[in-house]
């Protein structure tokens, strides 16, 4: 059994896969030595995390007291939901070789934009729901295009234009967000109830959890992810366009036009993203002090899922289990900061990925000797 799972993680074409694990792991455990060196017991931070992705509190087990609570499993999907999406965002300009770290700006106008329409408009909710949605992703995605035009015509690097256009993203919704009817300094009136993605349904299910519709959107969006990535003729041409932009243009293919696409498919999953939390989470907008973070999770999520449609299902609901947990982490008296360090740590290693292969690939032909 050994034998076999040391073959398996020093394959090369299991390398994709074994790298996030051994991130994943080493992350885990550098943060269970700072818990240890802090006096922390690392079996309260699991179990916390246990609950938050379960429901249930080992703790109460055999007492009177009620064992599971679906709220925490509710609750773990509307951390995930969003940090999934941006992770797509971010996923899909690395695999056309582009570096997306606009993610947050992008969410930042999908959001404003949804909240536009349900806020203004007053329509059947057949056409009002489907208006915001699209809405929120073309304002997402017209973010992503400017990053993409700058880099396809006068090869102005996307990172610099992304970083940037993030702060314009943040005080121009700021501004917009306070111009609409009846808002003041903090946030806007809600959203029409014909505008939301909100569900009595699902939030009775999930014992007043926030959880929404929402997740419908996430499922299409992963979806169309793989299908244009990894199935579609115009995903290898985007791929092609990002890798070697003077070889596709030799073979005739419309690099300028491939790159600018790119970036505004990117910014569509992350301004969905901003729809999700805009008119699902909240049901209205907010002044923000400052970017909350979506957008650098996503590209965490995208490193650690393999810049892939699955992979970054996967990563974003264990960095929203993180996130989601730390309430119940402070609860047994541990700082909330452990999640934050260990999702720190685990990019940390998956950035050392290349050193992580080159261990296994050592380990493999030292096995072979």
């Amino acid at each position: 059994m050994l034998t076999k799972i040391k073959r398996f993680i020093s394959a090369e074409k299991n390398l994709s896969f074994t790298v996030p694990m051994i991130a994943i792991f080493l992350g885990f455990s550098f943060g269970v030595i700072i818990m240890l060196i802090t006096g922390i017991n690392p079996l309260d931070f699991f179990l916390a995390l246990f609950e938050q992705v379960t429901g249930i509190n080992i703790s109460k087990i055999g007492t009177s007291k009620t064992v599971f609570n679906p709220r925490h499993i509710g609750e773990l999907f509307v951390y995930s939901m969003p940090i999934i999406l941006t992770g797509l965002s971010v996923a899909f300009a690395f695999r056309t070789g582009l570096f997306n770290i606009g993610a947050e700006g992008q969410l930042i106008m999908g959001s404003f934009g949804a909240i536009f329409i349900g806020v203004v408009f007053d329509l059947p909710m057949i056409i009002h729901l489907p208006l915001a949605v699209v809405t929120g992703v073309l304002f997402g995605a017209a973010w992503g295009f400017v990053p993409g035009f700058l880099k396809a015509k006068f090869n102005v690097h996307e990172v610099v234009v992304t970083i940037l256009m993030n702060y314009i993203a943040l005080y121009t919704a700021n501004y917009l967000l306070k111009a609409l009817p009846e808002s003041d300094n903090a946030r806007t009136v809600n959203v029409s109830e014909t505008a939301s993605l909100a569900s009595q349904f699902f939030s009775e299910l999930t014992n007043s959890s926030r959880f929404h519709w929402g997740f419908i959107l996430v499922i299409i969006a992963v979806f169309i992810f793989w299908l244009i990535i990894d199935k579609t003729t115009f995903g290898f041409e985007l791929r092609a366009a990002g890798f070697n932009k003077h070889a596709s243009k030799y073979a005739g293919m419309k690099v300028d036009r491939n790159i600018m696409l790119s970036m505004v498919i990117a910014g569509a999953f992350a301004g969905l993203a901003g729809v999700i939390i805009a008119i699902g989470t909240f049901d209205y907008g907010r002044v923000l002090v400052a970017a909350e973070g979506y957008g650098f999770d996503g590209i965490a999520v995208a490193l650690v899922g393999g810049t892939t449609a699955i992979g970054s299902v996967l990563a974003g609901l264990l960095f929203g289990a993180l996130k989601a947990s730390q309430t119940l982490i402070q609860l047994r008296g541990i700082p909330k900061d452990i999640s934050n360090i260990i999702i720190a740590s685990i990019v940390l290693f998956i950035a050392m990925q290349n050193g992580i292969k080159r261990f296994l690939i050592r380990f493999r032909e030292r096995e072979e000797e």
